[in-house]
């Protein structure tokens, strides 16, 4: 999980100018933050992405839990922070002005945690269905669980739209499962469970017990 060094950063390049074709003005507080801290992060990373990586081994036996917290903020590469910073950035601007600012702020909170411990819980399961050690070591990096999640949360307040998924016209209700699948057809080495963990959660807090949860905790 090394970054490729000695070449420009063509995708960071991309990402400030799809940025400032938006304008800064023009993105919501909360949005702006979550996209200035991942690229602060991706120059300036608090430890190598083996470190920070989560996964079973090392967030569930070893009890390094800070990982839940550091491993959404880091990626893999220019591209990886590309795609899922523009996917935040679209996202970000529509649903932040639905749940105003300080409450889109603890969904992004709750969610990049609560993915991670989704995302061990279904590792470990795999590891013990298909008998294979090696799922208890998959360590998964980058913001796109908390994407998926954001999807299903995009989709259940703006129903009925159409989704354009690899060029198919799909409702949006179930683009996020088309998407999880031909990302990872596409890219096998993407993280299906991450992916996978990231509509769990989207689906608990719409359908299931999340959200109330998350309301009495804050108080509300």
């Amino acid at each position: 999980m090394q970054r490729r060094q000695g070449r420009v950063n063509a995708g960071l390049l991309l990402l400030l100018y799809q940025i400032s074709q938006v304008g800064l003005q023009n993105i919501p507080s909360v949005t702006l933050g979550v996209l200035a801290l991942n690229i602060f992060l991706f120059l300036n990373p608090v430890r190598p992405l083996a470190e920070v990586c989560i996964s079973v081994n090392e967030g569930f036996y070893r009890k390094n839990w800070q990982r839940l917290l550091l491993s959404p903020v880091h990626h893999a590469d220019d591209w990886h922070l590309y795609y899922n910073m523009v996917s935040m950035l679209w996202k970000g601007i529509m649903l932040e002005k639905k749940l105003k600012s300080i409450w889109f702020a603890y969904i992004i909170a709750v969610f990049s945690v609560l993915i991670g411990v989704v995302y061990m819980v279904l590792e470990f399961m795999l590891m013990k269905i298909l008998n294979d050690p090696s799922y208890e070591m998959n360590c998964a990096v980058g913001f796109s669980g908390v994407l998926f999640a954001l999807k299903v949360l995009n989709n259940h307040y703006n129903p009925g739209r159409v989704s354009s998924v690899l060029g198919w016209q799909i409702p949006s209700k179930y683009a996020c499962w088309v998407e999880l699948v031909a990302i990872h057809l596409i890219s096998p080495g993407t993280s299906f469970a991450g992916h996978l963990a990231g509509i769990l959660v989207g689906l608990m807090y719409t359908m299931g017990p999340l959200k109330k949860i998350m309301k009495a905790c804050a108080g509300i």
